[in-house]
């Protein structure tokens, strides 16, 4: 009985001859194992080789030449392997079965899908053609709708106009949906939007959560809730969450999202802000004050000295952190627990006419150190007509016998055996430390020498504080105009009496210093 042929087809010849190149599957095994004679496969090898130089010719011709050549390699292969086919049609091919087509149908229809709707996102069309094209599913209006969406609108709402006109043309969900990058069930539904609720709903949908928030019951038990404490709910926090107020809702029988919320409270122009700490003083006579302070600097003679007056510290004498530079790799590490070696306190007064400061160390804050301040500056200033203290409103500053000691500085019976200047009062107003010109000073000695330090004493730290002033006070007495220059850049603000400034630094706040203390 004889052997029955197989028969091959070209995408099985070309299959075959990738295995035996790429693969480097023997001739013989390739032969046995699908039933071919080993002259039939030499003769498909022949063939391909003897038009593979057709595929690095240049591709300057008509797709018809191109079409051509390509059949007859694949004529070729067959007409080798000695296959015979029944007639063409055309007679061109008389060994085909039926006629090879140049162009696939499906794929030239999804051509042209994609095509019209490029040219639909890209505005090529008229309300009055799409009117004529889609007559009986829509009207004018809802065509000029729809384009006003591809036009105007972001690429939720394009997506749907385009899906809605591109159904309606006829042009199947797959190419819309991969034409668009969406899903099926995405053009599906709009689809059946068009269908259940009409044009205009289908293209301009509106979400649940969105319609919930101009129900006024829904804003009245927002901020109903928002305007009460969460533990009146009993809720264990201090602020209101989303979820919280959610909740609370829900088993009041008002069951909303946190998009509808979120959305009640920033219509009604509520905003989540972290809270500020602010520099203000609460003195009633605050006004009163600091035009006090303004007149005495705008009229202060030749003769005359205006002190601003405070104390920095106590502060401890131990190894402090900041910035520094450091090699790469490296990281400086400061022992958060480490034993003080010793604490100080500076007390001092900047004359601002002249810049200049006066300062010593005292062991506590009270009125014997302003005292002693006092007599320091009348000595030192003997020449003065008026010297004027400047300070915030501590107990000490301002107790009584320290009054009755520039009461008796201003008497007669003291000026007849010193002649010194008389002593004036101007404080500032209660809780304005940050109007204190010399927290400034104080804020950029810190900066200066306190941080990255690691004195070894307290001697030590005392002697890089003088040095510190002893070269503030030669810098200005030599640039008498150029106060919070470069060379003293590090000060907080520039030293001079100023409402709108800002002297007190928190980092050295009385609180702080005692805690690193």
């Amino acid at each position: 009985m004889p052997r029955k042929r197989r028969h091959f087809n070209a995408d099985e010849k070309v299959r075959l001859l990738r295995m035996h190149f790429e693969e480097k599957i023997p001739v013989r095994l390739l032969c046995l194992g699908y039933g071919i004679h080993q002259n039939v496969f030499y003769r498909w090898k022949k063939a391909l080789l003897d038009k593979a130089a057709a595929s690095f010719r240049p591709l300057r011709r008509c797709p018809s030449d191109a079409q051509s050549l390509a059949e007859q390699s694949i004529r070729s292969l067959e007409s080798a392997s000695g296959m015979r086919r029944r007639g063409d049609e055309d007679g061109i091919y008389p060994d085909c079965k039926r006629p090879i087509r140049a162009v696939n149908p499906r794929a030239d229809r999804e051509q042209k899908s994609r095509e019209w709707m490029l040219s639909l996102l890209q505005g090529s069309f008229t309300v009055e053609q799409l009117a004529l094209l889609f007559a009986k599913h829509l009207t004018p209006r809802e065509i000029g709708l729809i384009l006003s969406c591809i036009r105007d609108k972001g690429l939720r709402f394009r997506n749907r106009a385009v899906s809605i006109l591109a159904h309606l043309k006829g042009i199947p969900v797959s190419v819309i949906s991969r034409f668009l990058h969406l899903g099926h069930s995405a053009v599906d539904a709009h689809i059946s939007q068009l269908a259940a609720k009409g044009c205009e709903a289908a293209v301009n949908p509106v979400s649940r959560a969105y319609a919930k928030c101009d129900v006024p019951e829904y804003k009245q038990a927002v901020f109903s809730i928002l305007h009460a404490p969460p533990r009146a709910f009993g809720v264990n926090r201090t602020t209101w969450r989303l979820q919280d107020i959610k909740c609370i809702m829900g088993k009041q029988g008002l069951h909303v999202g946190k998009a509808c919320i979120s959305r009640i409270i920033r219509n009604a122009g509520w905003r989540m802000r972290k809270a500020k700490k602010v520099l203000t003083s609460a003195d009633p006579q605050y006004s009163e004050k600091v035009r006090k302070i303004t007149r005495i600097l705008s009229h202060l003679g030749t003769k005359d000295r205006f002190f601003s007056v405070d104390e920095f510290g106590p502060f401890a004498v131990k190894m402090t952190g900041g910035k520094s530079f450091v090699p790469r790799g490296q990281v400086r590490v400061v022992p958060q627990l480490q034993k003080n070696k010793g604490s100080l306190i500076v007390t001092a007064a900047l004359e601002l006419s002249r810049n200049q400061a006066t300062h010593f160390y005292s062991r506590k804050k009270d009125t014997t150190e302003m005292i002693k301040l006092l007599n320091l500056l009348v000595r030192k200033y003997r020449a003065a007509k008026f010297i004027y203290f400047s300070w915030d409103a501590a107990s000490w500053h301002a107790s009584h016998q320290f009054l009755e000691r520039v009461h008796f500085v201003n008497s007669r019976e003291f000026r007849r055996d010193l002649h010194g200047p008389f002593v004036r009062l101007a404080p500032l107003p209660a809780g304005a430390q940050f109007l204190n010109v010399i927290e400034s000073v104080f804020s950029g000695m810190a900066k200066a020498i306190l941080h990255n330090s690691d004195y070894q004493s307290v001697e030590e730290c005392k002697e890089a504080i003088n040095r510190y002033f002893r070269d503030r006070n030669r810098h200005f007495r030599n640039n008498p105009q150029r106060a919070g220059g470069k060379l003293w850049g590090k000060e907080l603000v520039e030293p001079k009496f100023d409402e709108a400034n800002n002297c007190k630094d928190p980092r050295w706040s009385n609180r702080e210093r005692v805690r690193r203390a």
